[in-house]
């Protein structure tokens, strides 16, 4: 089994979703997320005064896969919908997964998926 997490653009997460699904990953956690990389923040400016946005907003996409198959198709559906080929896309993790449990039914690893 296999974790992806992926940080992306907020405004990518429905081309996102629907790539995913298309390519039969059904469940994913997303959360609001902040944070930088190369981008370093920006400047804006709200009633005449210049502030500097220090963590750009992201959304993190966290899905986990039964196999190296899934975990190939999400990765390639992410980054063809994500990609917008400015500073900024995003990074996708991938790790292992050592065990599963659904609590309702106590099912296990792919069992519990």
């Amino acid at each position: 089994m296999k974790k992806i997490e992926a940080i992306i653009k907020p405004f990518k997460l429905e081309d996102v979703k629907d790539a995913l699904v298309e390519v039969g990953i059904e469940g994913m956690t997303v959360s609001e997320v902040k944070g930088y990389g190369r981008q370093q923040g920006h400047s804006e400016l709200y009633r005449g005064a210049e502030y500097v946005v220090e963590f750009i907003p992201k959304v993190k996409l966290e899905i986990i896969v039964s196999n190296d198959d899934y975990a190939n198709k999400a990765i390639e559906a992410i980054i063809q919908a994500a990609k917008t080929g400015k500073i900024g896309d995003g990074k996708i993790f991938v790790s292992d997964i050592s065990k599963t449990i659904r609590i309702r039914t106590e099912e296990e690893d792919e069992e519990a998926l």
